[in-house]
């Protein structure tokens, strides 16, 4: 409101509104409605308004504060002053009435609103914040009580009530249920008690709408039971279960198909988890640790056994030792080492089945055990038992391990140690097996000697390379297996015992199996060029025909220092293969390196006595004497034999003389360079003469191949020009040409350009005049339709009056009933009747004047009356003693 328009002086207040004016003499604010024209004194200031009255329509409400005070005929109470009291700090609710206004001091604090509507399976939940008394219920309510107001209803507000929450309803479905918590002491819709903190399931399948004093914790599912699963519980307190036992707090047990198909776990148990079933067939068994009695308590420290075909649940605190294992099925090449963990008797109930030798048939598992004799088997121990066999250990039995017979050719073995005695053998030859007091034994050979006998090379060849470098990896040797090699032709092996201490050599071709306690002699020889000791590692001895190569360094006389490569041709003598000659062999632990030893000292004897020259012509036959010697007809002998081994050097080969002086060599180079010199210069001087000459032939051919492109060279000149002058020709008639041409193009553009906007000017109006067109068109389509729709809907409401004005008078009718209308038909002639005999009368005729009357019948109708009149009055007579 501006700071002028409370000082105007007439206000014109419409119908529906209201001012405050404010008389400043007495301090006192009154009230004005419209409509009216008010004129304001001069003592008088209006403080708010015109403002529009307060409408609150149906379904609507609106809060007051400090409202006006009202007496018993609802009229505003007025102090001394004139001025409205009020009801300061209190609220009125006010609902759908006619416009009212705000006297003086009242404070609209909530606008007009829609009043709550509450859906079905909904409520509010209330809270009284003034002690009252409802009138609706009858119940007295104290400051801080909750209530719920249910749906379906329109919820009308008190000012001593504030809503808290809109509480919805929660949809229980098959196989669930909701958790509920009392937040404090109140009473359940089944009229049960609850203390504060109490949770409780609600399992019935539809709505459910919590009470003011619960809350809704948890939505709980079903657990679906199937006759493989079932569900593992923990009691959380000690309580009563679904299915009327008392569990104690902390206790487990198991829910299976047999009590139910499903289940909700109660507010006082959890699930561990879900429990599947364990199923053996026949040929499997299980042991079960800590299993559970009868009660269902563990039996702490014992073990039970399950054969198969059955199926189980583990209760709560049981185990499965290892796992579901298979029986053990044996075959004859088949056993098992068992140890006893208890004292048993074995024999009566050990799960052992044999089957019949005689028919081979197997033994079903459901045909009883074997009886034989008791054992008494003590705690650690041991036994074998043997296929063909079905077997299923008892609890008291652990099985160490599963043998197997080994299958053995005659060329194979195994190792064997006893464990109780610590005596090792070699079985060979035959199938073998273990039994409970023996093992497998490795043997453990030299590294070298394990490398020798899994090289994958030929153990001939002592020159060819023996490293690791291209070597593919082999598998393991299995050291419990006897070790065999096989002695190549003209091999030999020696082979030492070192139990025995005796030693024995093998010769080849032949398989040798190593004992328990023998091990090989391996050969170190040197090898490489020059020789090098311990580069060759060997098992067995070449017997020979072979060779070896060597390099020595010798002088001769003249101090000339030459390099020689040998090769020798060696084998051994053996003669009758007897002990001495056996032990000869590998007498000489490296052979080669001493003969070539021997050999090379012999050479450089030999050689330090002649010249370089006199070395250098007779090389061969000096070396070789010097080796072999010369008998008495100083003929140089055949072979130089070395005793201690009878190792005998046949033939020498010369492969090589260098000299090793470097002046020594300079000089044989230089004589050879003056040679190649003197051959090279011969063939220069030839080349060059060939060169000149091919060099005038192509010069000659270079003068004529000139002359030839010169003359092409004018030709093409000759041709350049005439097309020059041919090109300046065609230019100067094109220009002309091009401009004639352009300017027609240009005009034909030009009239096609006006044609093509001519047409589209014509297609553009077209279009426009077709759009109108359309537009009226639509239009009066549109109206037609509207007037046709208001002309049915007309027709129809003309109907459905009609119709509903039949149907009134035929309720209506059908509510008086047909006996009713004509009793009241008759009732006015049966009255006159009626009169005229309590008269005495027995005709009457009653007429205005106006009316002719025709008195030729009369007599006949008053005559012909009197017998139904008679007849009625006697029918009358009979019905009031009927009713009587």
């Amino acid at each position: 409101m501006s700071r002028n328009q409370g000082l105007e002086s007439i206000y014109r207040i419409a119908p529906y509104y209201y001012i405050h004016v404010l008389d400043q003499n007495s301090n006192v604010t009154k009230l004005e409605i419209g409509p009216q024209t008010y004129i304001r004194q001069d003592n008088e200031r209006v403080v708010f308004g015109p403002e529009k009255m307060i409408v609150v329509p149906p379904r609507h409400y609106c809060v007051v504060e400090n409202p006006v005070l009202r007496d018993k005929d609802d009229d505003v109470v007025l102090d001394t002053a004139g001025q409205a009291k009020l009801l300061h700090a209190d609220q009125e609710i006010r609902l759908a009435q006619e416009p009212f206004p705000l006297y003086p001091g009242e404070v609209l604090k909530q606008p007009v609103t829609p009043l709550k509507v509450v859906p079905a399976n909904s409520a509010l939940r209330l809270r009284a914040v003034l002690d009252f008394e409802d009138a609706d219920s009858g119940s007295k309510r104290t400051a801080g009580d909750e209530w719920l107001f249910e749906g379906p209803g329109t919820y009308i507000p008190r000012k001593e009530v504030v809503v808290e929450e809109t509480i919805r309803a929660t949809v229980i479905r098959p196989n669930q249920a909701i958790r509920l918590r009392a937040r404090k002491e109140c009473i359940d819709r089944d009229g049960t008690a609850r203390v504060t903190g109490e949770e409780w399931l609600v399992e019935k399948t539809g709505a459910y709408l919590p009470g003011a004093y619960e809350e809704v914790v948890d939505i709980v599912n079903a657990y679906v039971l199937t006759d493989k699963k079932a569900l593992h519980m923990r009691a959380l307190r000690s309580f009563k279960d679904s299915f009327s036992k008392t569990r104690k707090n902390g206790e487990e047990w198991l829910i299976t198909t047999e009590l139910t198909q499903t289940h909700i776990p109660n507010v006082y148990e959890e699930v561990v988890g879900v429990v599947t079933i364990n199923t053996l067939t026949n040929r499997q068994y299980c042991v079960i640790l800590d299993p559970c009695d009868a009660a269902g308590r563990p039996q702490l420290g014992q073990k039970k056994l399950v054969k198969g075909e059955r199926s189980f649940f583990l209760l709560p605190g049981e185990r499965l030792e290892k796992g579901i294992q298979n029986v053990f099925i044996l075959g004859e090449d088949e056993g098992l080492i068992l140890k006893a963990t208890e004292e048993f008797k074995d024999g009566v109930s050990s799960g052992l089945r044999r089957r019949s030798e005689e028919t081979g048939a197997g033994v079903s598992s459901k045909d009883p055990p074997v009886v034989s004799m008791a054992v008494e088997r003590k705690p650690g121990d041991r036994w074998m038992i043997r296929g063909p066999v079905e077997y299923v250990p008892p609890v008291e039995v652990e099985v160490l391990m599963k043998r197997q017979a080994i299958p053995l050719d005659e060329n194979e073995g195994i190792y064997v140690r006893d464990i109780k005695t610590g005596k090792v053998r070699a079985v060979t030859g035959n199938t073998y097996m273990l039994n409970q007091d023996e093992e497998l034994w490795e043997k453990n050979l030299p590294p070298v000697v394990e490398q020798l006998l899994s090289e994958s090379k030929d153990p001939l060849s002592f020159r060819s390379d023996r490293s690791k470098a291209d070597e593919a990896p082999r598998k393991p040797r299995d050291k419990t297996r006897v070790i065999t090699y096989r002695v190549p032709h003209n091999a030999a092996v020696q082979i030492y015992d070192y139990k025995e201490k005796k030693a024995r050599v093998m010769f080849g071709p032949e398989l040798v199996m190593l004992g328990p306690d023998e091990q090989f002699t391996q050969l170190s020889l040197s090898g490489g060029k020059p020789k090098k000791p311990n580069q060759i590692k060997a098992l067995c001895l070449l017997l020979g025909p072979d060779f070896a190569t060597d390099i020595i360094t010798v002088e001769t006389a003249d101090h000339a220092r030459l390099s020689l490569q040998l090769s020798y041709n060696w084998h051994f003598e053996i003669g009758d293969k007897g002990d001495a000659a056996k032990a000869k062999l590998f007498s000489v632990p490296d052979f080669t390196g001493d003969a070539c030893k021997a050999i090379a000292s012999r050479v450089r004897g030999a050689v330090a006595q002649v010249q370089f020259d006199d070395f250098h012509k007779n090389s061969a036959k000096i070396i070789r004497s010097s080796v072999f010697g010369v008998d008495a007809n100083n003929k140089v002998r055949d072979g130089f034999r070395f005793a201690q081994n009878n190792l005998v050097i046949t033939s020498i080969d010369i492969q090589s003389v260098e000299p090793v002086d470097q002046r020594t060599r300079d000089a044989l180079q230089k004589s050879v360079q003056l040679a190649i010199e003197i051959t090279t210069n011969s063939q220069e001087a030839a080349a060059r003469h060939e060169a000149e000459r091919l060099e005038q032939e192509a010069k000659g051919r270079l003068e004529r191949q000139k002359i030839v492109d010169e003359a092409e060279a004018e030709k093409s000149r000759r041709n350049l020009l005439e097309l020059q002058a041919q090109s300046a020709a065609v230019e100067s008639t094109g220009q002309a040409k091009a401009e004639a041409q352009s300017r027609a193009e240009a005009a034909r553009i030009e009239g096609e350009a006006a044609v093509e906007q001519a047409k589209l000017k014509a297609q553009a109006m077209k279009i426009e005049a077709e759009s109108e067109l359309d537009r009226l068109t639509s239009a009066r389509e549109a109206e037609l339709k509207y007037v046709s729709e208001q002309n049915d809907l007309e027709l129809t409401k003309a109907k459905e009056l009609a119709g509903i004005e039949t149907s009134k008078f035929k309720n209506m009718v059908d509510a008086i009933g047909t006996n009713t209308l004509a009793t009241i038909a008759n009732a006015g002639p049966e009255m006159q009747v009626k009169m005229l005999q309590a008269l005495g009368l027995k005709s009457t005729l009653i007429t205005d004047g106006s009316s002719p009357i025709n008195l030729f019948n009369t007599a006949s109708g008053l005559i012909g009356g009197l017998v139904p009149t008679k007849r009625r009055r006697q029918e009358d007579d009979s019905d009031d003693e009927t009713t009587a």
